[in-house]
């Protein structure tokens, strides 16, 4: 399986489970600003909200 059928299927993969991946990424966002103490909370946030952004352009 070559890079290119790994992106398909990962592709595949979020497609039809779109809400639960952008839950795991808000779980995430939260667990590194509890981590960090919230001090970065305002980029983490950021960044949260940009791969929420790309898997709804990606699926």
């Amino acid at each position: 399986m070559g890079f290119g059928d790994m992106v398909d299927k990962a592709k595949d993969a979020v497609g039809s489970n779109k809400e639960a991946v952008k839950g795991g990424i808000d779980k995430a966002a939260d667990a590194a600003d509890k981590a960090t103490g919230g001090k970065a909370g305002d980029k983490i946030d950021s960044g949260a909200e940009q791969a929420k952004k790309i898997v709804d352009e990606q699926t």
